[in-house]
């Protein structure tokens, strides 16, 4: 079972690694959705913890279709990301009429050069998830991870669609179905009875009073990590 946990800076990151996270989502500006960190976060992350750190590659929190200047510079950071040691970066871009933009994802796989990608809740906001996913299984061999609440603003009413991802994720080589947003110690049992997903994600509700204004409660992801198995 994998855990993915949001962290902004290095002390987040060293307490998630601590408590049983597998894996970091680095962002910033959570107030937008989460934007891409400062080079200075990047290095200081990366070089704080041992396990993978993935990170968020996002301009800006208009939307997710993105100008030409846009798309310049999210080509620039990933590059700076894969300089400074990062595992991978979590990305997601849309067309104006909803669908993946393949165009431009194809570019950004190129400027990835093998490191990890996880096309993020864009996915959330596509014309037809299910569609959407399914454009992203023939970039399987470049996109590990799809994190996604099912179309809905949490997870667990987005449950039916996460079921039907998964379902299209186990019939071939596919990217990982990691349901995200809303995901708790209080509810994540029920999640992954309906689920049994191998990947889940985990932001505010891992922090003091569930706040991204207030450290990582490490003994959140403990009993996280105890209730998965």
């Amino acid at each position: 079972m994998l855990i993915e946990i949001i962290v902004q800076h290095a002390e987040d990151a060293k307490v998630a690694e601590e408590h049983g996270a597998n894996r970091l989502e680095l962002v910033t500006a959570m107030t937008e959705g989460g934007l891409t960190p400062s080079y200075g976060i990047i290095k200081d992350v990366v070089q704080a913890v041992s396990i993978p750190v993935h990170v968020m590659v996002r301009p800006h929190g208009y939307s997710f279709t993105y100008s030409e200047d846009d798309k310049r510079i999210i080509l620039e950071d990933i590059k700076v990301c894969k300089e400074l040691g990062a595992t991978g970066i979590v990305f997601g871009s849309l067309t104006e009429n909803g669908e993946i933009d393949e165009a431009f994802l194809q570019k950004v796989i190129n400027a990835a050069d093998g490191m990890k990608i996880t096309f993020h809740r864009a996915i959330d906001e596509a014309k037809d998830i299910i569609e959407a996913y399914k454009t992203l299984q023939k970039y399987s061999d470049s996109i590990q991870t799809v994190l996604t609440s099912g179309g809905a603003p949490k997870a667990l009413e987005g449950v039916e669609n996460l079921k039907a991802m998964l379902a299209l994720s186990h019939e071939k080589p596919s990217p990982v179905i990691m349901p995200g947003s809303g995901l708790s110690h209080n509810n994540i049992v029920e999640i992954h009875q309906e689920l049994e997903a191998t990947e889940y994600h985990f932001g505010s509700a891992v922090r003091v009073n569930g706040k991204f204004s207030e450290p990582i409660n490490g003994n959140t992801i403990k009993t996280i990590r105890e209730l998965l198995g």
